[in-house]
C-alpha cells in the first residue's frame, strides 16, 4: 500500500485529507464546466439532418474502428432500437464538429423493449429493480455512446463503446485538453437531462465496471444488477433513477451539469 492510500484511509487525517481531495476535485469541477461549455456545446438531434451525423460517428466507433458491426456502404450504423430513441451529441465549437453522441432507448409499451431486455436480461439479477416492476413509459436505456478517435489520447485507447478520456493531444490546446476527457460524462449528462425531461424515472445502461467506477468519481452512482457478462466486450447491467442521479452528483460537477442540462433543455423546448 502506497503512503497516499495510507493517509486516506488513517483516522482524523484520512478524514481531512478526504476532505481537502473533495475540495480541489470540486475546484477542478468547476474550472472543467467553464473550459467545457467554452469550446464543447451539447446538442440534441432534433432532426433527420442531426441524426444522421449520429448514425455517421456510429458507424465510425462501433463499425470502422472497433469492429462491432460490419460496415456499411452508406457509413451509417442504425438498429432497430433507433425508432424508439433520442439522441444528442457534443460539438466542438472551435472546429464545428461533432465529437460524441449518445442515445436514450425508450419505451411506449410492452412491445417496445428495451436493448438490455432483449438482449441481457439474464445478466439483471436484482429483481427489485428489475425494468418489469415499473411502468414502460417510465423506463429508459442510455446505450450507443460513442466518442470519435480524434478526440482520444491514442487510437489504441480502445475504451470500447464508452471511449472515456482519450484524445489527439497535438491538435488542441492545453485548455481544450483540460474537458475532453469529460466528454463522455457530458454525454451521461446529456442522456439524464433528456430522460428526465421526459419523463422517465428509471434508467439502465449496459456499460464496463471501469467506467461505472469512473462515473462515481463525480458522483453518478450506478447500480450494478448482476455479473458483467460478455456482450462488446465484459459489461454489467446497471440503473440509476433520477433521484439517484441529481442527489449524488458532486457540487462541482453539478456546474457541468446544470450547463449540459440549459443546452439540451432549450433544443427540446422547441421542439
Amino acid at each position: 500500500m502506497n503512503w497516499s492510500k495510507k493517509l486516506l484511509d488513517a483516522p482524523v487525517i484520512g478524514g481531512i485529507t478526504k476532505r481537502i481531495a473533495s475540495m480541489k476535485i470540486n475546484h477542478d469541477a468547476m474550472n472543467i464546466a467553464e473550459h467545457f461549455t467554452q469550446f464543447l456545446q451539447p446538442e440534441f438531434a432534433s432532426n433527420d439532418e442531426l441524426r444522421d451525423e449520429v448514425f455517421r460517428i456510429r458507424h465510425n466507433v462501433y463499425c470502422e474502428e472497433l469492429a462491432f458491426e460490419k460496415v456499411k456502404a452508406e457509413g451509417k450504423e442504425q438498429d432497430e432500437f433507433d425508432a424508439q430513441s433520442i439522441f444528442s451529441m457534443i460539438k466542438h465549437k472551435p472546429s464545428n464538429t461533432y465529437t460524441s453522441c449518445v442515445r436514450v432507448v425508450k419505451s411506449a409499451n410492452e412491445t417496445e423493449l428495451l436493448p438490455i431486455e432483449k438482449y441481457c436480461l439474464d445478466a439483471i439479477q436484482n429483481k427489485e429493480l428489475h425494468p418489469s416492476n415499473f411502468p414502460r413509459q417510465d423506463i429508459a436505456e442510455i446505450s450507443r455512446l460513442a466518442v470519435k478517435a480524434d478526440f482520444r489520447r491514442r487510437k489504441t485507447d480502445k475504451f470500447r463503446g464508452s471511449a472515456i478520456g482519450a484524445i489527439n493531444e497535438p491538435t488542441y490546446s492545453e485548455t481544450e485538453l483540460r474537458c475532453f476527457p469529460f466528454i463522455a460524462i457530458g454525454l451521461y449528462m446529456a442522456a439524464a437531462t433528456m430522460s428526465m425531461e421526459t419523463g422517465v424515472k428509471h434508467v439502465y445502461v449496459m456499460m464496463e465496471p471501469r467506467l461505472a467506477r469512473s462515473m462515481k468519481f463525480v458522483g453518478i452512482n450506478f447500480i450494478q444488477l448482476g455479473e458483467a457478462i460478455d456482450y462488446h466486450g465484459l459489461r454489467a447491467p446497471y440503473y440509476i433513477s433520477a433521484d439517484m442521479f441529481m442527489e449524488n452528483l458532486s457540487p462541482g460537477f453539478k456546474c457541468l451539469y446544470r450547463a449540459i442540462s440549459k443546452d439540451i433543455k432549450d433544443y427540446l423546448s422547441n421542439i
